[in-house]
């Protein structure tokens, strides 16, 4: 026997969710970036460049490094690329926002967009020059990469869009069936 009944289509989105998905995205954004500015000043004022702070010893210290490169410090010699990428990433972002009606997916763009925020105000105004910043980083980890604020809010934030994406929602809201 054949199901004859038409499915129905998913519930439509309320209307002003658009506008209430990206000022969360955009809250989300604030906060990322105003905790990683607030921690790197920190960062910076408080802690001697290359030493470690034990917080959790021998699984996490505080060291505060300079990457002119990317993650893991590769393409050091390429500052001038990262700052590129990353302004195109919040602008990006930012067009997107346009589009989103599903607040999952506002979380998620928020946390990367903060955090790609947050690095890139380093890349311009940090030393040794405009475009050519190097970030503060100075969360450590046994063999792995020091990283900071904006770097986690960068990656919980493509973690989530994965998740989205294997569980195939949708960034303009729910899909009719």
């Amino acid at each position: 026997m054949t199901d004859s009944t038409p499915h129905a289509a998913a519930a439509p989105v309320p209307r002003g969710t658009g506008r209430r998905c990206a000022v969360m995205s955009l809250a989300v954004a604030v906060a990322v970036l105003v905790a990683d500015q607030f921690v790197k000043l920190w960062v910076v004022e408080s802690l001697v460049p290359g030493r470690q702070y034990p917080v959790i010893p021998g699984l996490l210290w505080w060291e505060h490094i300079r990457n002119s490169g990317g993650a893991f410090s590769l393409g050091s010699g390429a500052t001038w690329f990262f700052t590129l990428v990353m302004a195109a990433v919040v602008l990006g972002i930012l067009w997107t926002l346009r589009r989103v009606r599903n607040p999952w997916w506002a979380l998620a763009l928020g946390l990367v967009l903060g955090g790609a925020a947050g690095n890139l105000g380093d890349r311009l105004f940090r030393e040794p020059g405009f475009g050519r910043g190097h970030v503060v980083d100075f969360i450590a980890v046994p063999h792995f990469a020091i990283f900071n604020v904006a770097d986690c809010g960068v990656v919980v934030g493509i973690g989530l869009v994965l998740v989205l994406l294997l569980g195939n929602r949708n960034l303009e809201g729910p899909r009719e069936r």
